[in-house]
């Protein structure tokens, strides 16, 4: 059928982009990738001037699989006639905007990316062979704009913010996750402000109101940590993040992969050091040469367990060894992330094995779906439990997309 697309990608955050990249200069490869935003945005809310990466640009939509890519970071840079700037500025770690950047143009360059439609739902039709015996069916895709028929869906779009369910029903203006801190203006200077979480956004947010112009009255910053802890950044912890290292861990015990997860946390969700230092120094800074004792208010080993509104402000029910309660004008939610199937995945979850971790995830990143199809449905960024911490990072998101790509073609078009 010449209408049946090879596959067809619901999201396009970086993991579907890279997909989109990698396949366009696959001849004869049939796809589209669907967005239901207007254009291309990655975390736009946590866009700080001062967030830089916590990977090498090299680990980009495409290069560690193919160095010599048109849509590779090192491209982009030359196409925007920086290349020689960028080299002499030497910095320690890419800008987030610059990358962010980097992955709008690469969007806005490769043909079989749709913005504007959003994919409503996902089903498996029936077919017929050319004797008009049953065959197995192909995957038609309800975009709004009419349906696409594929033999694969890519299943793309991204984490969704955690929210403890106490904290649900107080989300507005004044309560709300750092993925909404940059997305509206709020009112800020002169308030007490509450940060929650302490891993690498909350840090970020936490420097960020530290060098306003006009910064908050107060800052309290709250985490279930031991401490401000630093990610573990070191040479042989960085090799979990090598696709050898991912393939041995899928091939683990499930029990085996929750103890791993559990002690491997840092090497993926603590605090670079240079944002730990910044944070530091701003402290000293505030406290030793402006005279503001106790204007970053540090509560680590603290879970919050309730939350109350005010006249003023909220109060937060603060577990641990500080002051079982926090006032603040403003709460942020640096609470992090969790996977959840799409909406338009609706009529098709019923039919995904699960394990009480997860999706079941193969080792070409299928799905086990039990419907007799003419392909599968694969997943992207949502399958930490069975592929390890490095499987929301950017490190693998080329060879990811490279072991899906090699997946729908039927042959090994990139070396994985």
């Amino acid at each position: 059928m010449s209408d049946v697309l090879d596959y067809a990608a619901v999201g396009v955050g970086p993991a579907n982009l890279s997909l989109a990249a990698l396949g366009a200069d696959v001849e004869n490869l049939r796809s589209v990738h669907f967005e239901a935003r207007p254009g291309f945005s990655w975390h736009p809310g946590l866009l700080l001037p001062e967030a830089t990466l916590q990977v090498s640009p090299l680990k980009d939509l495409v290069t560690l699989v193919d160095p010599t890519s048109r849509y590779s970071f090192l491209a982009f840079l030359a196409n925007e006639g920086r290349l020689y700037q960028f080299l002499t500025a030497k910095f320690p770690a890419v800008l987030r905007a610059e990358f962010d950047q980097y992955l709008q143009w690469a969007s806005r360059s490769i043909p079989s990316i749709e913005f504007g439609a959003e994919v409503r739902g996902v089903r498996v039709r029936a077919g017929r062979s050319s004797d008009g015996r049953s065959s197995d069916g192909h995957f038609v895709l309800d975009t709004g704009r009419g349906e696409v028929t594929a033999r694969n869906v890519v299943l793309g779009t991204g984490q969704t913010p955690f929210v403890p369910g106490f904290l649900r029903p107080h989300l507005g203006a004044d309560v709300f996750h750092a993925e909404e801190f940059l997305s509206r203006p709020r009112e800020l200077p002169g308030r007490a402000v509450a940060v929650i979480g302490g891993g690498q956004s909350g840090a970020e947010i936490v420097r960020h109101l530290m060098r306003l112009d006009e910064p908050p009255r107060s800052i309290t910053w709250i985490t279930r940590r031991p401490g401000f802890l630093p990610m573990d950044d070191s040479p042989f912890t960085n090799e979990y993040f090598f696709p050898a290292y991912a393939r041995e861990f899928h091939g683990l015990p499930q029990a085996d992969k929750r103890e791993l997860l559990a002690e491997q946390k840092y090497a993926s969700d603590g605090i670079d050091l240079a944002t730990l230092q910044d944070v530091y120094r701003e402290r000293y800074r505030h406290e030793c040469l402006l005279g503001r004792k106790d204007w970053l208010r540090l509560m680590p080993r603290s879970e919050v367990t309730g939350c109350a509104r005010l006249s003023d402000g909220w109060e937060l029910e603060v577990k641990g060894p500080h002051a079982p309660v926090v006032r603040s004008d403003v709460v942020v939610l640096a609470t992090g992330y969790e996977y959840r199937l799409p909406d338009c995945m609706a009529e098709l979850a019923p039919h995904l094995a699960r394990t009480s971790d997860g999706l079941v995830v193969g080792d070409d990143y299928a799905l086990s779906l039990d419907l007799r199809t003419s392909g599968r449905v694969f997943l992207q960024n949502g399958a930490r439990h069975a592929w390890g911490i490095a499987d929301p990072n950017l490190s693998l998101l080329a060879w990811r997309s490279a072991v899906i790509l090699n997946a729908i073609l039927g042959y090994r078009r990139y070396n994985t």
